[in-house]
């Protein structure tokens, strides 16, 4: 269900950068930006952390609208490819992420332990929820909002993901 989940997400992703990109009001628009943002460096910052890997908060904070669906592009390249490598047994190990701290502190008490499969589905239910602002903001600055509910991707037949020319 994982590999559905995220190429699901890389379809609706795809989805909404191509509305994005071809509503031009989008580009000036600083909150369309700042919600498309966080959610692509969220994405990142997961994967990051799934590989082990330094991340960088800061990393998508000056590029442009291409540039930034380039980026998400590239991050579902590095996840599919990661989502494959898996075994069912690397599901249920602890997975502790670096901002697990600063969450305690904004709770007043320590986080439980998550596993890898928590926190790959954690991701993907982050990106759900603020994809749906982004098609809020889009619909608000003059765009047309893409269907992406898993549920219509599967009722389409779960169709190949159609990336815009700008993010390739």
């Amino acid at each position: 269900m994982l590999g559905q989940l995220y190429r699901h997400m890389e379809w609706a992703d795809a989805a909404v950068w191509r509305a994005v990109l071809a509503t031009p009001g989008a580009a000036g628009d600083a909150d369309l930006r700042e919600r498309l943002l966080h959610l692509h460096t969220t994405q990142h910052a997961f994967l990051s952390t799934w590989r082990a890997r330094a991340f960088d908060r800061e990393a998508g904070k000056a590029k442009d609208l291409p540039a930034l669906a380039r980026w998400t592009w590239e991050f579902h390249q590095d996840a599919a490819a990661y989502v494959a490598s898996l075994h069912e047994a690397d599901l249920d190990r602890e997975h502790v992420v670096p901002w697990a701290a600063r969450v305690s502190a904004r709770l007043g008490r320590e986080v439980a332990a998550t596993t890898l499969r928590e926190t790959l589905f954690q991701a993907a239910a982050h990106s759900h929820y603020h994809r749906g602002q982004v098609n809020t903001r889009l619909k608000q600055v003059g765009g047309t909002p893409p269907m992406v509910d898993f549920i219509a991707w599967v009722w389409t037949g779960k169709p190949p993901v159609e990336w815009p020319a700008e993010a390739r």
